[in-house]
C-alpha cells in the first residue's frame, strides 16, 4: 500500500495539538536541561577542564550536549505514545484503516521529531542568555539539520522498545537505563578523550557522540571529527534506527 501523506499529517497534527495543550509537559521537558546549562555551565564558567578546546569556555563547550541530551530525551520518551494508544486501544483503530503502516510510522516520527526539534531551538535561544554565542544563520540552519538526524534516530530507537514492549512504567524504567549511558558517553558534559582508553571505544559506537560533535562544530566551530563524517554517521544511524523501528512496528500486536 502506498504512503498516504494525509495520514502523516492527520497523526503530526495530533501530536502537535497534544503538545500545544499539554504546557506542562513542554516545561517539563525544558526544565532538566535549563537546570543542566544554568548550574554546571555557570558553576564550572572559569574552572580549567582537561581536553576542552583553548578559547571555548565550558558554557559553550556544554550547550551542544544539553541540546544533544534534549533530542535524546524527548525522542526516545515518543515511543510511549505507541503504548498509550496501545493501552486505550487507539493503535487498533488506526491500524485497521486503510492506510500503510508506514504511514502511520512516518506520521508519529514526524510529529515526534518536532516536537523535539522545537525543544532544541528553544534551548539553543535560551542558551544566548547564559552567555552562548550564536554565530550566523547558517550554523542554525545546519544545527537544525543535526538536530533532525539525532530526533530520528531515537525516535527509532523508542519505536524499537515500544513495538516490543507493552507496560508503559516497565518502558521508562528500560528507556531511562538506556538512555543515560547514552547520554554520559556522548561527550556531551566532557570530553570524550579524557575517559579511560577501554572506554573511548563504547562512546565511538554511540550515534550521539557523532550528534553532539556535529552539533559542536557547527556552532561553536570545534569537533573531534570533520562535520561531514559526523553528519554521515548520524544520518547512517538515523536510517538504520527509523528502518527497524518501522519494521517491527509494522510486526507489532495491536490486541491486548
Amino acid at each position: 500500500m502506498a504512503i498516504s501523506w494525509q495520514a502523516i499529517y492527520v497523526l503530526w497534527l495530533r501530536e502537535m495539538k497534544g503538545t500545544w495543550r499539554a504546557k506542562s509537559r513542554v516545561v517539563g521537558a525544558l526544565g532538566m536541561p535549563i537546570f543542566f546549562l544554568a548550574f554546571l555551565g555557570l558553576g564550572f564558567e572559569h574552572a580549567t577542564i582537561p581536553g576542552i578546546p583553548e578559547g571555548v569556555s565550558y558554557i559553550e563547550f556544554l550547550t551542544p550536549g544539553i541540546i544533544g541530551m534534549t533530542m535524546l530525551f524527548s525522542s526516545m520518551f515518543a515511543g510511549i505514545s505507541v503504548l498509550w494508544d496501545k493501552e486505550f486501544g487507539f493503535l487498533k483503530e488506526v491500524m485497521v484503516a486503510p492506510v500503510s503502516r508506514l504511514s502511520i510510522v512516518l506520521g508519529r516520527i514526524a510529529g515526534g521529531s518536532t516536537t523535539s526539534v522545537m525543544q532544541g531551538i528553544l534551548i539553543l535561544a535560551l542558551s544566548t542568555l547564559l552567555g552562548f554565542k550564536i554565530t550566523g544563520v547558517v550554523s542554525v540552519i545546519l544545527a537544525v539539520l543535526f538536530m533532525c538526524l539525532i530526533s530520528f534516530t531515537f525516535i527509532g530507537l523508542g519505536l524499537i522498545f515500544a513495538s516490543r514492549m507493552r507496560d508503559m512504567q516497565g518502558f521508562s524504567l528500560i528507556v531511562n537505563f538506556v538512555m543515560f549511558p547514552i547520554f554520559l558517553l556522548s561527550g556531551a558534559m566532557f570530553p570524550v578523550k579524557e575517559l579511560p582508553h577501554w572506554l573511548i571505544p563504547v562512546c565511538y559506537a554511540n550515534p550521539l557522540t557523532y550528534g553532539v560533535d556535529g552539533l559542536r562544530g557547527v556552532l561553536v566551530g570545534v569537533s573531534v571529527f570533520p562535520g561531514l563524517f559526523d553528519l554521515f554517521i548520524i544520518l547512517t544511524a538515523s536510517v538504520a534506527m527509523v528502518s527497524v523501528g518501522s519494521y517491527l512496528f509494522e510486526s507489532t500486536e495491536v490486541e491486548r
